[in-house]
Order: structure tokens, then C-alpha cells, then sequence
């Protein structure tokens, strides 16, 4: 398994209805993408970074969904340039079916 954190930062504070709004619309390609255990859209608490997380079963499939096309794209919906970080995940709680 592999997380991966991509994180989108700006001077300026995000509109939590504005990362609402792209969380929504942008959810259906990611329900039920081969490899991809889960996603979330988050913005900190002092809105001045959007983060998502997430959660694939298959390394190959999670390093190879961030294309230079895809960084391009939501740097043009986040209006910011993302970071993104691949995370060994050596450990996983899952209450989801509780």
C-alpha cells in the first residue's frame, strides 16, 4: 500500500464551499478506480492549504495516476501548483465497515 499526499498552498485562504464544491464534482472518476483504496479532499484549519490524501493497494497504479497532464489540470483547479509526497503506509486501521 502507498499514500500519497498532494497538497496545494496559497497566501491567500481557500473558500471551504469553493473545495467543497471541487470535492463534489470531482468525485465520481475516483468511485471505483482500479488500485485506489480511498480519497479525501481536506483544506487545514487556517485554510491556507488544500490537501488530498490517498490510499492505493497498488504502488505502480498510485505513482503512475500522477502524470505532468494531471498536475497541469488541478493546478489549474486549485489555482496553485501542488506538492506531492509518496508515503510508505506500514500500518492501516479501517473501521469503514463498522
Amino acid at each position: 500500500m502507498i499514500g500519497v499526499l498532494v497538497t496545494f498552498t496559497q497566501t491567500e485562504k481557500f473558500d471551504r464551499s469553493t473545495i467543497a464544491k471541487i470535492a463534489s464534482e470531482l468525485r465520481g472518476p475516483f468511485e471505483g478506480m482500479a488500485g485506489l483504496r480511498l480519497k479525501s479532499f481536506m483544506l487545514d484549519e487556517d485554510g491556507t492549504r488544500a490537501r488530498n490524501f490517498y490510499v492505493w493497494d497498488d504502488e505502480a497504479k498510485g505513482r503512475a495516476f500522477f502524470t505532468e497532464e494531471l498536475v497541469d489540470k488541478v493546478t489549474g483547479v486549485y489555482g496553485a501548483p501542488p506538492t506531492i509526497e509518496f508515503l510508505d503506509i506500514v500500518g492501516f486501521v479501517d473501521n469503514s465497515g463498522t
